[in-house]
C-alpha cells in the first residue's frame, strides 16, 4: 500500500465533503498541518465541524478557513487569538462547543481508543454540565463526556516513514498523536520523510496503522503567534 502522496491536494483527494468532521492537530500555530489546512481551503468544501484546541490566528492556521467561512462549528478549548472567530461567533455565523482543555484532550483520546463516553469531575455542577448526564461516585459529582471521532484527522509530524510511522518534536507533539488515532482516515504532513527502518522503532509515537496517507512538506515554516523579546540594554 503506497501511503505517500506528492502534495497536500493529492493527499486529500476523494476525502473531503461538505458537512464533515475534521480534527486538526496543533496548539496555537505550533505543530499545525498548515499545508493540509490550505488544501482544504482551496478545495472549497464547506459547513465543516472542526475539532481543534484553537482556531489559529487571523489569516494563519485554521484562521484561513474562518476567513472563507468554510467552518460551521468549532469544538475547541481556547479561541482567544482570533478576532475573526469572535466576530463570526457573536454575529451568529459560527457555532462553538467549548470544552475544558483536559476534557477536550480526553474526549479525543477516548474516541481513538473506542471509548464512547467517560465521567469527569471537571465542569460538574456548572454550565458545562447542562444537558449532560451527571452521576455520583464516592460522594463526588461527575459529568459524562462523549468520545470524539472525526471523518478526517490532519496532523503534522517532524519525521515519518513511508509506512506512516510518525515522530513528533517537542511541543509540536501536542494534540497530534491523539487526533491521529481518532480519525476514520488520518493524513499526516511530515517535515522529514524516510524509508522504514531509518529511525529507532522505540521512538515511534504514532504507529503507521493509524495513518492512511502521508505528504512530505519540506521546509515547513515555524510560525510564532506573539514574538516577545527583551528590550535592548
Amino acid at each position: 500500500m503506497n501511503k505517500v502522496y506528492p502534495d497536500a491536494k493529492a493527499a486529500l483527494a476523494g476525502l473531503l465533503k461538505d458537512g464533515m468532521v475534521i480534527m486538526a492537530g496543533g496548539f496555537g500555530l505550533c505543530g499545525i498541518p498548515e499545508a493540509l489546512i490550505n488544501a482544504i481551503r482551496d478545495s472549497g468544501v464547506k459547513n465543516l465541524t472542526v475539532v481543534s484546541n484553537n482556531a489559529g490566528v487571523d489569516g494563519l492556521g485554521l484562521g484561513v478557513l474562518l476567513d472563507t467561512k468554510q467552518i460551521k462549528k468549532m469544538i475547541s478549548s481556547y479561541v482567544g487569538e482570533n478576532k475573526t472567530f469572535a466576530q463570526q461567533y457573536l454575529g451568529g455565523q459560527l457555532e462553538i462547543e467549548f470544552n475544558p482543555q483536559g476534557t477536550l484532550a480526553e474526549r479525543i483520546r477516548a474516541g481513538g481508543a473506542g471509548i464512547p463516553a467517560f465521567y469527569t469531575k471537571t465542569g460538574a455542577g456548572t454550565l458545562i454540565a447542562e444537558g449532560k448526564d451527571e452521576r455520583e461516585f464516592n460522594g463526588e459529582k461527575y459529568v459524562m463526556e462523549r468520545g470524539l471521532v472525526a471523518d478526517l484527522s490532519i496532523v503534522h509530524a517532524w519525521k515519518g516513514d513511508t509506512e506512516g510511522n510518525l515522530v513528533y518534536r517537542k511541543t509540536a507533539r501536542n494534540f497530534n498523536p491523539i487526533m491521529a488515532s481518532a480519525g476514520k482516515v488520518t493524513v499526516a504532513q511530515v517535515e522529514n520523510l524516510v524509508e522504514p527502518g531509518q529511525f529507532d522503532p522505540d521512538h515511534i509515537i504514532t504507529p503507521g496503522i493509524f495513518v492512511q496517507r502521508v505528504v512530505h512538506v519540506r521546509n515547513a515554516e515555524k510560525r510564532i503567534e506573539q514574538r516577545t523579546v527583551r528590550k535592548r540594554a
